[in-house]
């Protein structure tokens, strides 16, 4: 394995070859003290045994296929599925490969380029998909862009899956959380999705004006506009750290584990998509490119 990390004056980021992992990410709370607002490992070879995919890029598809299958110009693939779910790319997605550290860039804005080439049938998604991952800093905010292209068509959905940790507090209770939606999907009790989108309003999701967690467990996909503008943000008066997401995606998953004290912002596609046809497409063809570009933006209150 290798590790790299770049930083600003305002933000340091520690990534690993292996996963594309984000293994730290240090800024400062309202009171100047250097603060790692994500969960991880101390040693890198720890990631070996990842089960929550604490930081890992997520891929080829993030979330949940139904039955672990899809069809595709009229074929049917086949995909691994635990208890009729296929998830996060399946048995050894992109969490567990090995990526190439193509390019590290140092300066005002630094960043550092990683890739990975997925062969045709891995994981059992058709073509060769050519992957690309760049983390860059600029001023306070950390991008993520996630590209990719493939000699046959295929189905992608990339994210990073790091859990955010705005202060020391065992719970995310106290956080005050929004997000600019006005719908979540809809899920069974395998989390998988039933094809509807059901408003936030008069449920326990509407978090449209930010409002604190408390009680309320999340592992929800809500449906946000796919403009690269607000999508959500998280805020912790105890660490005065807010955390600002803008993606160009139109579904942001919100997950607090039950341990850790976290909060994961999954920007991507709806989960499931494949099988619905009126959800947003994953279909990526030769000739394109799919682009995931999210911003992360941190500032103290």
């Amino acid at each position: 394995m290798h590790q790299i990390t770049i930083k600003n004056k305002h933000i340091a980021l520690t990534v690993l070859d292996y996963g594309a992992i984000i293994q730290k990410l240090v800024i400062k709370d309202k009171n100047g003290n250097p603060t790692n607002v994500v969960v991880g490992f101390e040693k890198p070879e720890e990631y070996l045994q990842n089960p929550m995919y604490l930081g890992a890029c997520i891929g080829r598809y993030a979330g949940r296929i139904t039955n672990g299958e899809f069809s595709l110009e009229g074929k049917k693939y086949s995909l691994h599925s635990e208890d009729g779910v296929h998830l996060h790319g399946g048995k050894i997605g992109f969490d567990k490969k090995l990526f190439t550290m193509d390019a590290v860039h140092e300066g005002e804005n630094p960043s550092v380029k990683l890739s990975y080439l997925s062969a045709d049938l891995e994981e059992g998604y058709p073509g060769n998909l050519a992957v690309s991952l760049t983390y860059k800093l600029i001023a306070n905010e950390l991008h993520i862009i996630h590209e990719a292209t493939t000699d046959k068509t295929t189905i992608i959905n990339l994210t990073n899956h790091s859990y955010f940790k705005l202060d020391e507090e065992p719970t995310v209770k106290h956080y005050e959380l929004q997000l600019d939606t006005e719908g979540f999907i809809e899920t069974d009790a395998k989390l998988l999705p039933t094809g509807k989108i059901v408003s936030v309003k008069n449920t326990q999701y509407d978090f449209l004006e930010a409002k604190k967690i408390k009680d309320i467990r999340l592992d929800s996909p809500f449906a946000i506009k796919p403009a690269k503008e607000f999508g959500g943000s998280a805020y912790s008066k105890i660490s005065g750290i807010y955390m600002r997401v803008e993606t160009n995606q139109p579904c942001l998953v919100i997950y607090t584990p039950p341990t850790t004290g976290s909060i994961c912002f999954e920007t991507q596609n709806y989960p499931d998509a494949p099988n619905h046809s009126h959800f947003p497409s994953s279909v990526l063809k030769p000739g394109e490119i799919y682009k995931n570009e999210s911003v992360f933006r941190f500032s103290v209150q």
